[in-house]
């Protein structure tokens, strides 16, 4: 491909520059809002319903919406050095989901409230987004570090180690207690797995990027029939609320830290992969000085916007790959489509209602969603590693990884006689494999046929969100 610019999928109707109509742009504003919205709200509510933290939740949610749409805003617009300029969307990372599980339930051990968990979980993010904003400025020397291997490994731990909690969720959920694996539990998470299966391999392509939407959709309706809906969980919360900074206070603990910085370094490696494929779909460069200084932008704004999801209360903000898909399918790509998009979603985080909506979905249906969403992220790491040509040393990088990484999410009990400090570390299946693969990729001699250098936009896959 050229320098000046890259030939985009599909001709576009709306190119970056462009500014449709209304008509046309709130149209679009809205296809990406369905294809991504399960995808903004529904680490809330794993971590919500996983630490317990009951009546928050709804807010919680309300904060992702309102985050998403000021992290998109940035994006779209570019401030200065800060955001790629494409229409990219920002949403609440899946990528974080372990490392905040282990972090609220250090917390939760120790006897802390839900309020202690969020104060610690945000104090933690807010100093781990740092690490990201430093490394977005020598984000094209990372190659030489997280190789696609040592990135495929970490992309699929993070789906495997997530998928104990959606099948948890898909047999009835953490406090079923008698009820766990009921046949109706398990008969709702199948319809809402053959639900999402079914819409995925439609003709219709908007009806393949909303698959997840439509499946619990299905999946609620059902449930609803059969009498497995509480209405009265809906409750009688604010119709309206306003972010309020910090509300939950700020704690940290460098012991249970570590993940968490880790996975931010992981995040602008999947950064630099989405914007790539946005910038080849967008038909923009995919070489050169512009190409490189969108990638250093979009990964600092990817920084500084889960910095201000720390501090309004809601979790790590990434680029959705997801939405390139709707870009292609619409061919509009014209980031003014990202200001709508953004206000729609601030105008959403206005309304804690919404979160209420959502809390009424049954664990079963949001488990079926859910494991076909933590099984679609390994199955990106696995698509990772297989663009690598897996010689004897990449298959003992991965096979040591992979082994320790799943052997502490497996038998977790295992690391208990270590020292606090050092337990909280490694027995996070992320970090544990992360760290593996990087010290292995460091000492093990390369094979002669091995090239040196990592071309990140040509090497890196692009993981799903």
């Amino acid at each position: 491909m050229s320098e000046k610019q890259a030939a985009p999928l599909g001709s576009l109707i709306y190119g970056l520059d462009d500014t449709p109509p209304p008509g046309p742009a709130l149209l679009a504003a809205f296809q990406h809002i369905l294809a991504s919205i399960v995808g903004i709200v529904t680490p809330s509510l794993v971590i919500g319903g996983v630490l317990g933290l009951g009546s928050e939740v709804p807010y919680l949610i309300a904060m992702s919406l309102f985050v998403s749409g000021v992290a998109t805003f940035i994006q779209c617009r570019r401030i200065g050095p800060v955001g790629s300029g494409l229409l990219s969307l920002q949403g609440t990372s899946f990528a974080f989901l372990g490392a905040i599980l282990a972090a609220g339930f250090a917390v939760k051990g120790q006897g802390g409230t839900p309020e202690d968990i969020l104060a610690m979980i945000f104090g933690l993010c807010l100093v781990g987004c740092l690490v990201e904003i430093v490394l977005s400025q020598f984000i094209d020397k990372l190659g030489r570090i997280i190789t696609p291997t040592v990135t495929g490994i970490v992309i699929t731990i993070i789906g495997l180690s997530l998928v104990k909690v959606g099948f948890t969720d898909f047999a009835g959920g953490a406090t079923a207690g008698d009820t766990l694996g009921a046949p109706l539990n398990l008969l709702l998470g199948f319809i809402v797995v053959a639900t999402i299966l079914a819409f995925s391999f439609h003709a219709n392509p908007m009806i393949r990027i909303s698959a997840i939407m439509l499946g619990l959709v299905v999946g609620f309706v059902v449930a609803a029939i059969l009498g497995a809906v509480d209405f009265s969980r809906f409750g009688s919360g604010p119709i309206f609320a306003l972010p309020i900074p910090f509300r939950y206070g700020i704690d940290f603990d460098i012991a249970i830290f570590l993940p968490i910085a880790f996975i931010y370094l992981i995040t602008a490696i999947e950064t630099t992969g989405d914007l790539t494929a946005n910038s080849v779909i967008s038909g923009q460069p995919v070489k050169g000085p512009l190409y490189l200084s969108r990638i250093k932008g979009g990964v600092l704004a990817d920084g500084i916007n889960s910095g201000l999801a720390a501090i309004f209360n809601t979790f790590p903000n990434t680029t959705f790959s997801q939405n390139n898909g709707v870009i292609q399918m619409t061919g509009v790509a014209s980031r003014h489509v990202g200001l709508y998009v953004a206000v729609i979603l601030v105008v959403m985080g206005f309304l804690p209602i919404i979160g209420n909506v959502f809390l009424l979905i049954p664990k079963p249906v949001l488990g079926g969603a859910t494991l076909v969403l933590f099984g679609t992220i390994a199955v990106a790491g696995i698509r990772i590693l297989a663009t690598q040509e897996i010689d004897r040393r990449k298959a003992y990088i991965m096979a040591v990884s992979f082994g320790l990484g799943l052997g502490v999410t497996l038998v977790p009990d295992a690391t208990q006689q270590l020292p606090d400090f050092v337990r909280q570390v490694f027995a996070t299946p992320i970090t544990l494999s992360g760290l593996t693969a990087i010290i292995l990729s460091l000492i093990l001699p390369e094979e002669a046929s091995e090239t040196a250098a990592v071309d990140l936009a040509g090497e890196q896959a692009e993981p799903a969100e």
